[in-house]
């Protein structure tokens, strides 16, 4: 669709726009700059003609002036799809392609102006490493969720890249075996490269499972476990037990109504018929001989305690206390 906007003569149309005027104080022995049907419409050889030629203007232009930016920017108008190719090969990453190619970008604009046509090196065979090191360092740098060494992050892409190659020939995915085979490489090192890959690609938490599978529709944090409170209490209840039964028979009914029962000090001191503070003394002193006794593992029970391990596990944190911690059981 055409229009028309007053005093500015025939209608336009998106196609037909004219390149960008060179500014009034350039050389006029420059080319004019392609326009983008121009550059779409130019052939490798072409450009890369053009771009020679512009390089040797360039060289003898001053860095300062209006000349060498309208130049330099030419120049990179003109290798742009090279940018789009180098990207193209890492289109297998999750990272979105439009960054990739600012990445790229970026390493063009390097790579023209590290550039010197005097070393007698084309272009092309000085920018394609530069612009592929720029994006592999942005992937290095920005994309890994978890640092791992840079050996680990370029084994992980050769073996990502002969992969696909691999299932696109076989129609199936590709053993470690056969990646190994195929790039040269050990089989651990094809191994670290897939793990490496799967640091690259950590699941979500809450990310559900696959619809094929036996618990598809659960995410995997549901699916995890927890510890068991009473595991770590199993050992410790299983050799308390015996030396609760050494305790003379008043102490054994102290701890009872205090930690049994939840009952106060003053309830316990009424219940034995003492003072509160001989009750306070009873429970600092029976604690104490206790902690002590559970420290030395040479004390008496602790052989008992050992053999009753699995059997106190499997009565759980809730279970009763046993006959040792029975104010009517004497242990004489």
């Amino acid at each position: 669709m055409s229009t028309t906007i007053a005093g500015t003569g025939p209608p336009t149309t998106p196609s037909a726009v004219p390149p960008p005027v060179p500014p009034a104080d350039l050389p006029p022995d420059l080319p004019p700059r392609p326009s983008e049907a121009e550059l779409r419409a130019m052939g490798k050889s072409e450009a890369r003609e053009l771009s020679d030629a512009l390089f040797e203007r360039l060289a003898g232009l001053a860095r300062e002036s209006h000349a060498y930016s309208y130049v330099r920017g030419t120049i990179i108008e003109l290798n742009m799809p090279l940018v789009r190719f180098i990207a193209g090969r890492f289109r297998h990453r999750h990272e979105d392609m439009d960054d990739i190619l600012q990445v790229g970008t970026v390493g063009l604009i390097k790579a023209v102006d590290g550039y010197d046509p005097g070393r007698g090196v084309e272009f092309v065979t000085y920018a394609i490493p530069t612009i592929a090191g720029e994006i592999k360092r942005f992937f290095r740098d920005t994309s890994w969720p978890v640092r791992v060494p840079r050996r680990m992050q370029e084994c992980y892409l050769r073996v990502a890249c002969g992969s696909d190659r691999l299932e696109q020939e076989l129609g199936r995915l590709p053993h470690p075996e056969e990646i190994a085979e195929a790039l040269d490489l050990d089989v651990e090192e094809v191994v670290e490269g897939l793990i490496a890959g799967r640091v690259y690609r950590p699941n979500s938490l809450d990310a559900l499972r696959e619809q094929d599978s036996d618990e598809s529709g659960s995410a995997l944090l549901d699916r995890l476990g927890a510890c068991d409170p009473g595991i770590e209490l199993a050992e410790f209840r299983a050799a308390v037990r015996p030396l609760l039964g050494q305790l003379p028979r008043r102490e054994q009914t102290v701890l009872e109504l205090r930690f049994w029962e939840d009952r106060t000090q003053s309830e316990i001191a009424e219940r034995i018929g003492v003072s509160q503070m001989h009750v306070s003394r009873l429970l600092s002193t029976t604690l104490a001989r206790l902690r002590e006794q559970l420290n030395d593992q040479d004390a008496s029970g602790w052989g008992d305690a050992r053999g009753d391990a699995d059997a106190d596990a499997r009565s759980g944190p809730g279970a009763a206390p046993g006959p040792a911690a029975d104010p009517d059981h004497d242990p004489a």
